[in-house]
């Protein structure tokens, strides 16, 4: 199917019936993520960000703290 007929199918589906295609889409595509390779540039930068937290010169914050923090910023 071409492409612009995807977009007008799309378009005439309600927000619950995109995001439930959306999220169809991105499990496709975690599924298959196996077979996409990293290009060197990204390899390079998560091994020095790896060192960086291995050498303890970062440290890790919660997930969930991190969430409150921006909450509380951005109200």
């Amino acid at each position: 199917m071409e492409p612009d007929k995807i977009t007008a199918e799309i378009n005439m589906l309600t927000v619950s019936q995109k995001l439930i295609i959306a999220q169809d889409i991105w499990d496709s595509i975690a599924r298959e993520s196996g077979s996409l390779l990293m290009p060197e540039w990204q390899k390079n930068e998560l091994d020095k960000r790896y060192k960086y937290y291995k050498d303890k010169k970062s440290t890790l914050h919660d997930w969930q703290d991190v969430h409150s923090s921006l909450r509380e910023k951005y109200k």
